[in-house]
């Protein structure tokens, strides 16, 4: 049955059409305040639980379930997650049945995970946000959920997220959709939760989940990550298949892991990482690309390391430049050399990024929509039924970037082509690529974001600025750890690597996550503290 979601008179412009699908649950739920008994515990400490029989699978669905129906869409009203998945007890108590009969998949096994909702699986929508698409109901799986699947992972249900992946409108508000409304950052709830992976973060951070997967083309994983005081793991593109994705960029897209901890996603990552004929990218991994990640989780990591710290105009602010003075001392002490560092030409390749994304989104969202029984199948058509349904979908911004990718050529026009020759080399070999060699590091640091910007409908976002662009242009890793808080609000510590190094990464920020313990669970506080 669909479900409004309650709503709080001073965001209720904010809401829109934003409507929810419900999956029955067992029994009533909790209280808002009550005590959750599964509060920031770990898959290594649910999976250990379940071993021993004090836990299952069907138990801690139910939980979470409740807890969505308590913190989502009653409490705070974070509106994070879109629909539930209504066959998520179903699939737990198969999963219960066969820990019984002594099958286990492996440490995702029973472990509930909320996925994005631009990655398709069923038997739930996939709209990313929009109500074109709102009766979409994907035939199969995209190929990293069948992964997560096989792996025994219980598919929560959807996460909210900005419209189209933010690639709507350059005034676009982070973490509003027209079919779910507007996310709220947890640790503020006037306050930003980034985008476009808002609702994935979010529902980690207020633990509404175990675990969650995002996506994205330019910071949505790890700029949402930081500022919702999660880990956020974005993969070299290719590691993780994009195929049943709705896509912006086949160039920059992937998917990764948004956490609680550097050791869950590392067990996330490792499930979700796989080889996929449907998608090209993935032939380019290296054979040995795909590791137990967990196996890397050593406290001593940083022992030995060079990290280059990136200069960067976000430590102009004082509780960004003591957060990152203290972060540095931290990897000092822990054995590691840290360098100051400048990457060449800096930010030189994003208007050739503008480019190939407005080509390559084009291109993208039409063969996705033509090749599915999608009510929308152009670019075209999507674009009218927006301008039809406008007061819906167009309260607060336009989408003038959906019109200029219509008017985009195809994928083998100069322009594109230069574009995206220039965007890689100048962001990879010679960004990332020269830094790393000429100082031998194994990583770059930098601060992920500045603190949460207030949610202003109509006026776009207020953001401070970021550092992941160079990671995510060259299709490299980036990881951002939570660092500490500004004015009560999270900040992120983003290590960035070359092609293929999330070992390395997860490695370094896992060491560094165990000697600072920086996050912190949110208390839904109408205004960040002072």
């Amino acid at each position: 049955m669909m479900r409004c979601l309650a709503v709080l008179p001073v965001f209720a412009a904010l809401l829109g059409t934003a409507c929810q699908r419900d999956a029955a649950t067992e029994s009533p739920a909790p209280a808002a305040q009550a005590p959750f008994p599964y509060a920031e515990t770990s898959i290594a400490e649910l999976s250990a639980r379940m071993g021993t029989g004090e836990l299952d699978s069907t138990t801690l669905t139910r939980a979470y379930l409740q807890r969505i129906a308590a913190i989502d869409r009653a409490g705070p009203a974070l509106r994070a997650v879109l629909e539930l998945n209504p066959d998520a007890m179903k699939e737990a108590a198969r999963l219960d049945a066969e820990r019984r009969a002594g099958t286990l998949r492996g440490p995702l096994h029973g472990i509930p995970v909320l996925l994005k909702d631009n990655i398709d699986a069923t038997p739930m929508t996939s709209t990313a946000g929009s109500l074109a698409l709102a009766d979409f109901h994907p035939a199969t799986d995209a190929f990293l959920v069948q992964r997560l699947r096989q792996a025994g992972a219980v598919i929560l249900g959807k996460s909210n997220m900005s419209e189209w992946a933010n690639f709507r409108s350059t005034r676009s508000t982070s973490g509003w959709s027209a079919r779910g409304g507007q996310t709220r950052n947890p640790y503020s709830l006037q306050h930003n939760p980034c985008g476009s992976s808002s609702g994935s973060a979010v529902a980690v951070a207020a633990n509404l989940t175990a675990v969650a997967v995002g996506t994205e083309t330019d910071g949505s994983i790890v700029c949402p990550a930081a500022v919702n005081g999660i880990v956020g793991l974005k993969p070299t593109v290719g590691l993780v298949s994009r195929s049943g994705i709705i896509p912006i960029s086949f160039s920059q897209d992937t998917a990764g892991p948004m956490t609680r901890s550097v050791a869950d996603a590392a067990a996330l990552l490792g499930a979700m990482a796989g080889r996929d004929e449907t998608d090209p990218a993935t032939a380019a991994m290296p054979g040995r690309a795909i590791y137990d990640y967990s196996a890397r989780l050593r406290a001593d990591g940083l022992r030995g390391a060079r990290i280059g710290l990136l200069g960067n105009p976000l430590t102009a602010q004082a509780d960004i430049a003591a957060a990152m003075d203290s972060a540095v001392q931290v990897l000092r002490d822990a054995g590691a050399t840290v360098v100051a560092v400048e990457m060449p030409g800096d930010g030189q390749w994003e208007d050739a990024e503008q480019e190939l994304l407005l080509y390559e989104f084009k291109a993208g969202v039409e063969k996705y929509l033509a090749t599915r029984q999608t009510p929308v199948r152009t670019l075209a058509q999507l674009i009218e039924f927006n301008n039809r349904h406008a007061r819906q979908e167009q309260p607060f911004f336009a989408q003038e970037l959906l019109e200029q990718a219509a008017a985009k050529g195809g994928l083998g026009e100069l322009d594109y082509i230069r574009a995206r020759s220039t965007a890689r080399r100048r962001a990879g070999p010679e960004g990332i690529d020269a830094v790393l060699h000429a100082h031998q590091l194994d990583a770059l640091i930098a601060p992920t974001t500045g603190p949460a910007w207030l949610t202003i409908p109509g006026q776009g976002d207020a953001f401070p600025g970021g550092s992941y662009s160079a990671a995510a242009v060259a299709g490299y890793p980036s990881l951002s750890v939570p660092m500490g808080h500004a004015n009560g609000l999270p900040l992120g510590l983003l290590f960035m690597g070359t092609a293929w190094s999330e070992p390395r990464l997860i490695e370094l920020g896992y060491a560094y996550e165990q000697l600072t313990r920086a996050r912190r669970p949110p208390t839904f506080l109408d205004t960040a503290p002072r």
